[in-house]
């Protein structure tokens, strides 16, 4: 249903454009800005009202959303002088998207409160296809009243929001998925090895893992391309290190063991070591190959 409620959308990279972008299908007006031109140039081809200043971007907008990459990114964003906390009105609604550290998030969350800007962590579980598709979940902490604003809007490109609390819990929740992701992705490199090694092909030993009782959505989702030797990235190998770096922060500053977390991490230093680094995360098999002794496999 077409409204005149406007939407700001700050971050249009590979999450961000195809999340504004189903806002603005939806019939929301949607401004956005991103420091790459290249970034605007797609988000203007898909019907999103494009900014060159940040203040203006989010001018008028109740509801503004950012997807960025990283700490530094978010902290020079929200929190410099005529940044995005100083421009936005008060009693507006930030919605930020990202993967970053509960530090970061609570200093973005002191300051949103001292200017009276509902803040929401909302930071989202899938990848582009997903949020092409409309089928992101969305893990969400902070005020249930913005939430209850927030949802329509949300509800373009997420398939459920799930709410955890008042304060960093969605931070919490999405750090201990994306731990579940890299051990996930470790141990599928692992089992291949250990399969190759016993003499079965490589698409059975695919096709059983997918339909076995360990065939998460993960594990099917990535089975074609690792038939395909297809590790064109969805997510980095270099972005889950970074994620990884997060997660043992947060869990040592809390007292709660991860050797897993340690393990992967030093599994993903060795990719980006090798010239994986930019390869899709799932490419742990590069790893556990090398380390048995197995050639590649040749793609298709």
């Amino acid at each position: 249903m077409t409204t005149t409620h406007r939407v700001a959308w700050v971050g249009l990279g590979k999450l961000g454009l195809p999340m504004a972008t189903r806002i603005a299908a939806a019939g929301y007006p949607v401004q956005g800005f991103d420091l790459s031109a290249e970034r605007m140039a797609l988000a203007e081809q898909a019907g999103i009202i494009t900014h060159r200043a940040l203040a203006s971007a989010i001018e008028e907008c109740r509801l503004v959303f950012v997807s960025i990459p990283d700490d530094r990114a978010l902290l020079g964003l929200t929190l410099a002088s005529g940044g995005l906390i100083e421009a936005m009105a008060p009693g507006s609604v930030l919605i930020e998207t990202s993967t970053v550290s509960i530090e970061a998030s609570a200093r973005v969350a002191a300051a949103a409160d001292a200017r009276g800007i509902a803040y929401l962590r909302s930071p989202v579980s899938g990848n582009p296809v997903a949020a092409e598709s409309g089928t992101l979940s969305a893990m969400v902490s902070g005020p249930r009243e913005a939430l209850d604003e927030a949802v329509p809007v949300m509800n373009t490109f997420t398939k459920a929001q799930y709410w955890l609390g008042d304060d960093e819990q969605a931070r919490y929740a999405k750090l201990a998925i994306n731990l579940m992701i890299a051990v996930s992705a470790g141990m599928m490199g692992e089992a291949l090895a250990m399969a190759r090694k016993g003499n079965i092909g490589w698409e059975a030993m695919l096709d059983l893992m997918a339909d076995s009782a360990v065939g998460s959505p993960m594990v099917r989702y990535k089975t074609q391309p690792l038939k395909d030797r297809d590790f064109t990235s969805t997510f980095s190998a270099a972005q889950m290190a970074k994620d990884l770096d997060l997660i043992l922060g947060c869990a040592h500053g809390d007292g709660v063991a991860v050797p897993l977390a340690a393990q992967m991490r030093e599994a993903y230093s060795s990719l980006i070591g090798t010239g994986h680094g930019e390869d899709d995360y799932i490419a742990t098999i590069h790893h556990t190959e090398r380390l048995s002794g197995l050639p590649a496999i040749e793609r298709k």
